[in-house]
Formats: structure tokens, sequence, C-alpha cells
């Protein structure tokens, strides 16, 4: 697929072959397959209330104690004031998220211009060092103003507000940037945010919430969200294609979460019980995007519900449907999620970083054109579900210490020493 085409970006559950494996090398992978270490805004920066930043549905939604530990994302990794100090960590290329309401506190207008002097300090001090930046525009912290004039991803309205947003991040940026992500997980912001409740906006309703909602219908919203953040992504696709292609030669896509699911038997109803999982969860977000609909099983099962999509706003991003069949067929679950492992020696978060590259590997050998991977998460951050009661993190952030002072952990050690290209024994090693 030619550079111009938008890629999906889907957080893949990988099977691994379990057994004596001979190991692996950074070599082995092609030579432009990118390795790097994500984080997002709202769970990273802190700060805010400070330089400009408007409030986000997320500030609302921890302020109203929602999260397990009740904690917020005002201070979080403090990234905002110490990225130069976590930027010394950094030995593969970074992804982060841009914080919208950073740019615009009321979700559209004038441009904070404080939020564009950092992005842009933050994109300098790593192309200076060489450092390859990839940007996702949108990490399910939508700016509380549009929330409360028009119910954000609600309305259709969003579309031009936030490919408006795009523009500007692709205007002021797009000469050292030429990845972008769009949106991350649509189908989790549609379902965590208007079915169960769990994620901002919290809306919800019974018996479906998990959280006591106040607003909401889990049986229509999270359908007309998800349309309007497809809307989005092929909006912004078109932005780019049309205003920045041909000068910044970058790309676009979107991060989709992927899980495969398995038929109990081998019999009819089994094998399309699991094809259906497969349609409802990322074909929901993906089939729009390749072949400009709904899956058909979707259409049938959900009827009027389902928005439909008019012929005045195509959706299709992508021109290589054979492409993305082969990456869907090489989606498996095998580990689950990964330890929140408070620990320095977190060798289980090692065995599942581990896993999922070798999973990668094997399925660019099987044909699959696989790009990069990203761990998640740089450091220890803000979780969205459970504040900072579970950690992801390569490196370890102390947060009972004010200064947020950070360690490496084993899991950091051992992908260090993987970009170096040692090899990697199936056993790791006690240190």
């Amino acid at each position: 697929m030619a550079a111009a085409a938008a890629f999906f970006c889907a957080l893949l559950f990988i099977s691994v072959q379990h057994g004596v494996l001979g190991g692996y090398t950074r070599n082995d992978f092609p030579a432009d397959f990118v390795f790097g270490a994500a984080t997002s805004a709202y769970q990273y920066e802190g700060a805010a209330a400070e330089d400009g930043r408007g409030a986000s549905i997320w500030d609302t939604f921890t302020h109203a104690g929602k999260i397990k530990d009740k904690s917020t994302g005002d201070v979080a990794s403090d990234g905002y004031h110490k990225y130069k100090v976590f930027h010394l960590l950094v030995k593969a290329y970074p992804k982060y998220s841009h914080f919208y309401s950073k740019f615009n506190s009321c979700g559209r207008g004038a441009v904070n211009q404080q939020g564009l002097k950092y992005y842009n300090n933050i994109i300098d001090e790593l192309t200076k060092r060489g450092i390859q930046v990839h940007v996702m525009l949108y990490h399910l912290d939508l700016p509380q103003a549009l929330e409360d004039e028009y119910a954000g991803w609600l309305s259709p309205r969003i579309v031009e507000d936030f490919t408006a947003y795009a523009d500007v991040c692709f205007r002021e940026f797009g000469d050292r940037v030429s990845h972008w992500t769009i949106l991350a997980e649509p189908n989790v912001a549609a379902l965590g945010g208007y079915d169960t409740g769990e994620f901002a906006p919290g809306r919800c309703s019974d018996p479906f919430g998990v959280t006591k909602c106040t607003v909401g219908n889990s049986s229509v919203e999270p359908y007309v969200a998800a349309h309007n953040m497809i809307l989005t992504h092929a909006a912004v696709v078109r932005l780019y294609r049309e205003k920045y292609q041909t000068l910044q030669k970058g790309i676009v896509g979107i991060n989709v979460l992927s899980l495969w699911s398995y038929p109990l038997t081998d019999s009819t109803a089994d094998l399309q019980a699991a094809q259906r999982y497969k349609d409802f969860t990322y074909g929901w977000i993906l089939h729009p995007l390749v072949f400009g609909d709904y899956p058909q099983v979707m259409k049938k099962a959900i009827g009027s519900r389902l928005p439909s999509f008019s012929k005045q706003a195509p959706t299709q991003s992508t021109g290589d449907p054979h492409g993305l069949q082969l990456m869907l067929q090489h989606l498996k679950e095998s580990y689950g999620k990964a330890s929140s492992n408070d620990s320095l020696d977190d060798t289980d978060r090692v065995d599942y970083i581990k896993g999922y590259i070798e999973g990668v590997l094997n399925a660019t050998r099987n044909g699959v054109n696989a790009r990069g991977y990203f761990a998640w998460s740089f450091v220890d951050m803000f979780e969205l579900l459970s504040g900072y009661q579970t950690r992801y993190g390569l490196y370890r952030v102390d947060f009972d210490d004010a200064a947020l002072p950070r360690r490496a952990k084993r899991s950091a050690r051992w992908y260090r020493d993987f970009l170096k290209s040692k090899r990697q024994p199936l056993q790791i090693a006690q240190q």
C-alpha cells in the first residue's frame, strides 16, 4: 500500500506458539519497521488548569468521583513540566496524543498559542535527536465545551469542529510529523462512554450501564457516537489528502481495539457467533472505512437504531481491503491483559511484550503488512478506569513523591536491549 494510503493501527491480541523458540533480534524485522512506546495527553500531561487548557470530558468525569480510587488526571505523570526529563529516557520512537482542549479551550475558534508552543517544543526536542514522532490527534479527551454545547460525539456538528482542529495540527506540525493517528479506539470510546458509562462522558441507561448514569440511552447512543467518529475520521483523511499529502507526504490512520473470537465448536451456529463478535467489535469501525457501510449482520440486528451513511458523506479511507483482510486473519488473543505490576521486577510484563513482538514478527513472515509496534505505556500514568492503582509503564513513577521520580523497570531494560538487537532468549535471565 502506498504511503498516501490510510493505515489501520489495531491493538492486536496475537497468538504465540508455546514451546522452545529460537529467539529473535531487531534485525529480524524490516528496516523500516517502527518500534516505540506510547502515552496519551490526559493520562500523562497533568497541568489541568495551566496555560489556557480548557476542561475536557475526562476532567468533568474524574472530578465527579467516577474512578475507582477517586483520583483525577490533574497532575498525572506531570509530562507537561517534565517532558524534557522523560525524553532523556527515550531511545525508541514515541507516540503521544495531542490534547484537543489545549488548542481550543472551547473546541473551536482562536488557537491557544501556549498549546502550540508546548507541542512544538516536544516535537523539536525529539526531532533534533533524530527521533521520529508519531502523533495521535484524539485519545478520548473531547473538550467539555463541545459536550455542553451539542453533546459532543452524539452530534454531526463534531465533524466540522474536529476537522478544523486537525487542520491546525497538520498545518503547524506537519513539516516535522509524518505519521498521524486520528482517533484512538472509537469502538471503545463508544461503548465505554455511551453504553456502560465507564468512560467519559459517562452516559448509559439501565440495564446496560455499570455506573449510575443520570443521562443516556445505551441502546442507541453508542451507535450514534461511533457513526460520527467514523465520519470524522473520513473527513480528516480527505482533508489531509487534499491539502497536505502532496507536500508533507505523511500517513494518516486510525487505532482500533481488536479482539479475536474463537467458536466453541465447529457447528454453524458457533462459527456464525464468532464472526458476529468480530463484526460487532472491530468490523463496526473498519468495515465502513474499507467498504463504505456497516457489516450486514449489524444492519440486520440493530435495524433503525444504526445510523446510515449518505452518498454525500463517503467514509472509505483506503483502497486495499485485501491488505486489511490479511491483517485480520492473523489477529489472535493469547495473553489477555498485561500485568499491572507495581514492582521494578516486572518479568510478567516482559513476557507479555516479548509475546506480542514475536507474534507481530510471525505475522509479517506470513504476509501481514504490519508497520510498527508501540508498547503501552512509556511511563506509569493515570489509567482511565483505575486511576493510579494499575501501572503499565516501562518506567515506574512514584506518585507518592511530589517530584514524581521515575525508575526503569525490567521491561524497559529488556525493550532497550531488544532495540539494540541483542539476541532474545525464551527464558528471562534473573538479575
